[in-house]
């Protein structure tokens, strides 16, 4: 068969999305490795050496490590037992506790610390309701404490993989070590422990990248405690006075050098205790526990949920709705004052909230465009390579790798290396320093979930439709407008969504690059609480988790949607 003179529109993105991918993902990345290694106009590459052993890079460093192996453990604490619960349990038909599970997510890490820091605080909350309970907030304001915070945050992730990695174990293993005379603890050690080596070990490395990658809870909190990290290093280096971009790209890199060997961590775990369940029976759930243990289950999901979600979102709804807060709570001081100085027409709030909005829904859409053509690029030439050419093939994950790189590596690490780039005397076009370089920043950061959704479409679409659009005498721009692009729109809307939703909360990039005279309402909230405005900071805040849980809400329902879709 004579191959077509003209290429597939997917198929001849491929070249074009890797150079893209490349200026940038890979030119950002590059010039903070350049950076990190020049002193005094002069390339050294034994500073790095030298950093290790700055006492202030030390005490961050260890600091990082420490704070995320702590994370670990106590996102282990709360997620193992509900694993367990939810797959043990008359539990595990309550569809609905994965979706009120998802909360966390919804919440941005500073708006959930800022949440326990006013309820623990010397004359917060806690005392106003059990004034018995004494004063809590010494033992609260130090690394234990952030360790909790950071924990209730996080733990969603490591249930989520311990969780399913239970669903999947068959009860005849748990049925076969009982036969053996096996009591149930020694079961549950010698059997379901060791099979949940794997999932644990993903789960715990993403727990632990996401602690030594949060930026939220270690300006916050960390700041009020002394408690310097790695991250918070990085933003005072590079948005404080004096400014040393050299030492932020040398602190960056290291960062970056400690998640990738996390990483390499966990890949050599994984392969030494993957398992493959055979048999010809079909999973069914390993043994269960008794009705006291149900009960036990739903004490603890009660106790969780409140903790994590409840006690939070109760102190900042109501530190929004307070008049003043150093007269405690009562009927007679609430009002909605603040919310009506948030949403004022001349004032900073709304003001704030518009340069959200604006910039999300720039950052949003962009991000749709070049997604899909990153996707449908990287689908194209994995394709190709299958049925030619390796180099091909090699295109695509090169593409694919570099399209995830900013989802795997911390937001500020990426945040610098964009900075550097934009902000360079070379560059034809001056971003840095304009409302465009948050919209720049927002696209880099959030363009993975656009690229996984629609990959995850276009995957579900046969290859026969495009066959038999080609067969009827469509073109190949034909069959890609009515075949390809309607069954992949699902996708692209979801990750439209899903960067709207995110982009509008983001804190990270938002304060390091906006100009000074934008504001967003992540960067209002931040302000606001500096300056000792906490309820008008509180409010927004409520709005803005409206704002983006609704957002999600939508999201969650494209997905459905896509899901059907793949399924037909």
């Amino acid at each position: 068969m004579r191959r077509s003179r003209f290429l597939a529109p997917e198929t001849a993105l491929a070249a074009p999305v890797l150079a893209l991918l490349v200026v940038l993902v890979f030119v950002p990345m590059g010039l903070i490795l350049i950076r990190s290694v020049i002193i005094d106009g002069r390339v050294d590459a034994t500073v790095l050496f030298r950093t290790v052993s700055d006492h202030g890079f030390s005490r961050a460093f260890w600091n990082s490590i420490t704070l995320g192996l702590l994370v670990v453990a106590g996102a282990t604490a709360l997620a193992l037992p509900l694993a367990v619960i939810t797959t043990r349990t008359s539990l595990r038909y309550k569809r609905w506790i994965d979706v009120v599970l998802v909360i966390p997510f919804l919440t941005p890490p500073y708006i959930n610390a800022l949440g326990w820091m006013l309820f623990m605080e010397p004359r917060g909350y806690l005392v106003h309701l059990a004034p018995r309970a004494g004063d809590w907030s010494a033992a609260f304001f130090s690394l234990p404490g952030m360790v909790m915070v950071m924990s209730l945050h996080l733990y969603p992730f490591l249930y989520l993989m311990l969780r399913n990695t239970l669903a999947q174990l068959s009860g005849s293993l748990d049925e076969a070590a009982a036969v053996s005379g096996a009591r149930p603890v020694y079961r549950f050690v010698t059997v379901t422990l060791r099979l949940l080596v794997s999932g644990y070990a993903m789960g715990s490395l993403l727990v632990f990248v996401k602690t030594l990658s949060e930026f939220g809870t270690p300006i916050t909190m960390g700041r009020r405690i002394g408690f310097p990290v790695l991250v918070t290093e990085i933003f005072r280096y590079t948005s404080s006075w004096p400014l040393d971009f050299g030492r932020g790209s040398r602190y960056a890199v290291l960062l970056l050098v400690l998640c990738l060997g996390a990483w390499a961590g966990q890949n050599v775990v994984s392969r030494r205790n993957a398992f493959h369940v055979v048999g010809g029976k079909g999973s069914r759930p390993s043994g269960r526990l008794t009705i006291a243990g149900s009960v036990v289950g739903w004490v603890y999901l009660s106790l969780l949920l409140t903790v994590s979600i409840g006690i939070p979102y109760f102190s900042i709804t109501l530190t929004s709705l307070l008049r003043l807060r150093s007269s405690g709570i009562a009927w007679g001081n609430l009002t909605l004052a603040h919310y009506r100085a948030v949403l004022e027409p001349a004032g900073l709030g709304l003001q704030s909230l518009r340069w959200s909005l604006v910039l999300s829904l720039a950052a949003a859409t962009v991000s749709a465009v070049l997604g899909t053509f990153v996707a449908l690029g990287v689908q194209a030439a994995r394709r190709t390579g299958h049925g030619s050419t390796k180099t091909a093939a090699a295109l695509g994950s090169a593409s694919d790798a570099l399209a995830l790189l900013p989802n795997t590596v911390p937001s500020i690490i990426v945040v610098l290396g964009l900075i550097l780039m934009w902000n360079a005397a070379w560059m034809p076009v001056r971003v840095y320093n304009t409302p465009m370089m948050l919209v720049v920043t927002y696209v880099v950061l959030f363009l993975p979930f656009t690229v996984q959704y629609v990959k995850s479409s276009y995957e579900a679409v046969h290859p026969s439709l495009r066959a038999a659009g080609r067969v009827c005498g469509g073109s190949s721009i034909y069959v890609f407008l009515r075949v390809t692009l309607p069954l992949i729109a699902p996708g692209i809307v979801a990750g439209w969504i899903m960067t709207f939703a995110i982009s509008f909360r983001e804190l990270v990039g938002s304060l390091i690059v906006r100009p000074p005279s934008v504001h967003t309402s992540a960067t209002f909230i931040y302000g606001q609480f500096e300056q000792g405005s906490v309820s008008q900071g509180m409010a927004m805040a409520v709005v803005s988790v409206g704002v983006t849980t609704a957002i999600l809400l939508v999201a969650r329902r494209f997905d459905g949607r896509r899901g059907g879709v793949s399924q037909r």
